[in-house]
Formats: structure tokens, sequence, C-alpha cells
């Protein structure tokens, strides 16, 4: 295992969503398929699991959008001189994952694993804002995905 994952459950969810949220041994073993693929050694990552209302807060304040959002990727900057091997923060939101899973017919156990890889890729600096980088980013996603025997996301 190269992925340490802090796993947060901060969110208090019905028995229906509390079963579909995944456990700390899926994260990791959905992290560690990024980092293997990504060939960059052990990274720390903290996974944190919240509602709507925490979601829209942290989206509202550091992107500007007033809604909540289904993965939200704090990268960790390391001060020059120091040497740690912490990438940073996912923040998932449970109901909008529930919600997309639903609408995009999905398992929630698929999306949440979509939505880590997709996270843990925007730490190691992977971005979709245009669309040569969200092509780059989305090959990555579907490869990363199919090792775990999840399909293509996007179709």
């Amino acid at each position: 295992m190269i992925a340490i994952v802090d796993y947060q459950q901060a969110y208090e969810a019905d028995e229906e969503m509390a079963k579909a949220i995944p456990s700390a041994e899926q994260i990791e073993a959905w992290a560690n398929a990024v980092l293997v693929a990504e060939n960059t050694g052990e990274q720390e990552v903290t996974v944190r699991f919240t509602d709507d209302e925490e979601s829209q807060t942290l989206n509202h304040e550091y992107r500007g959008k007033d809604k909540p959002t289904n993965v939200l990727s704090f990268p960790f900057e390391v001060p020059p001189g120091i040497e740690m091997n912490l990438l940073g923060d996912l923040v998932i939101c449970v109901p909008v994952i529930m919600r997309e899973a639903q609408e995009q017919d999905k398992t929630p156990t698929n999306h949440y694993a979509h939505m880590v890889i997709h996270g843990i890729l925007h730490l190691l600096g992977y971005d979709h804002i245009d669309d040569a980088d969200a092509d780059i980013m989305e090959a990555k996603e579907i490869r990363i995905l199919a090792s775990l025997n999840i399909g293509n996301p996007y179709q």
C-alpha cells in the first residue's frame, strides 16, 4: 500500500446513504490505483465525507460557486525545504454523490470511486479547465477505473 488515508466521516447519513458510503479500505484501494498509475510513491490524503451545507460553504469560499458539489480538492502546499508526502484533502458531499449516481444511472460505489480518483488527480496537479487538459484527465480516470473493473463514467 502506498496510500495513507485519513478517513473522516462528518456526515450523519440515514441508513441507505450510510450503506453506500465507501469504507476506508475502499478509499485506500482507489487511492492506490491512482498513485500506482502515476508512479508517485507513498502519499497521504485526507478524505472527508460531508453534507450539502459544508460542501456549499467550502465551494462558495474557495471557488466562488454558491452550491454544493460532488468533490472538492485542496492540495497541500509544502513549505520550501520541508519534505512531506502529504497530497492534500478531498471533501466529498454524500447527498450530491447519491443524487448524481441516481441521475446518471451509476452505482453509488462506482461514482464514489470516480470522484476519489478525479479528486486525487486534481491533488496531483491535473485539471480540466480547457478541452486538451480535460481529455488528458478523463483518459487517466477511464484507465484507472478500468484497472478496478469499473466502466467509463463518461459514457
